[in-house]
């Protein structure tokens, strides 16, 4: 059976972000994810995580300045001791939170380096993230996402997400395999899935157009989670989707 986690970061947005955590068990979850937990001191979360008998399954590195474009750090050259700083507050949280696995963002490329150059920054820096979060048995995710949505994305498919974790070769580096950006960049979602299962670590999932609820829209998720089951998916499935209306009413088709 396939287990799937609330991304409070994006579902009950109705309310307060600590508040999320409350909404999410009441609608039935057990496990819980987010983007960017960082507005709240790790102890508030810790809280309601205990309060709602909830885990959180994976947190998002801090992404730099994202109000002024950034979408993570690890693939830009000259914010190298900016990124080391961000995996220890990261690091700080999952370990207070007891959260297992984080998703680092590589960022959108900008100024004169060549793509070379941001390549070999990202490799370094996903190293460097491997070993002190091997320190505390914390699993690293890369994630291809879509040049659609985030203009310049450094990552943006599974084929040099695969190229990139062969070159990184460290045990701790997983792939985060998200189905709406697979979708919306490249397609072919049973062939990648099946291609790569072996190096999938976690999925998300959102409808296209609109990334909502996965219900309607191009990407038939019945037929995407009998193949998973097909393939014998045993991690969580991270349910990343902004919903049409209120969260609650939008679980139907978890139903």
């Amino acid at each position: 059976m396939l287990k799937f986690a609330a991304n409070i970061s994006m579902m009950f947005v109705e309310l307060e972000y600590l508040e999320r955590y409350a909404a999410a068990a009441k609608a039935g979850f057990e496990m819980v994810e987010c983007q960017f937990p960082y507005e709240n001191p790790p102890k508030a979360h810790k809280e309601q995580l205990e309060a709602q008998r909830l885990e959180l399954h994976l947190l998002n590195a801090p992404p730099g300045d994202f109000e002024n474009g950034d979408r993570g750090l690890a693939a830009m050259p000259g914010r190298e001791n900016e990124f080391k700083e961000s995996i220890g507050l990261a690091l700080e949280y999952a370990s207070t939170l007891n959260c297992d696995n984080l998703h680092v963002m590589a960022g959108v490329t900008v100024g004169n380096s060549s793509f070379e150059k941001h390549e070999e920054v990202y490799i370094e820096n996903i190293k460097y993230a491997a070993q002190i979060a091997g320190a505390q048995n914390c699993t690293i995710f890369i994630e291809p996402i879509n040049t659609f949505d985030v203009p310049g994305y450094f990552l943006s498919t599974p084929e040099q997400a695969i190229a990139l974790l062969e070159k990184i070769d460290k045990l701790n580096v997983g792939l985060q395999f998200d189905v709406y950006h697979t979708q919306k960049m490249v397609g072919n979602l049973e062939y990648y899935l099946r291609k790569y299962f072996e190096s999938i670590g976690h999925i998300q999932i959102a409808g296209l157009p609109g990334r909502n609820e996965p219900d309607r829209g191009e990407i038939n998720y019945t037929y995407i989670f009998t193949l998973l089951e097909e393939l014998g998916y045993e991690g969580w499935i991270g349910c990343e989707y902004t919903p049409r209306g209120d969260t609650l009413e939008g679980l139907g088709w978890l139903v």
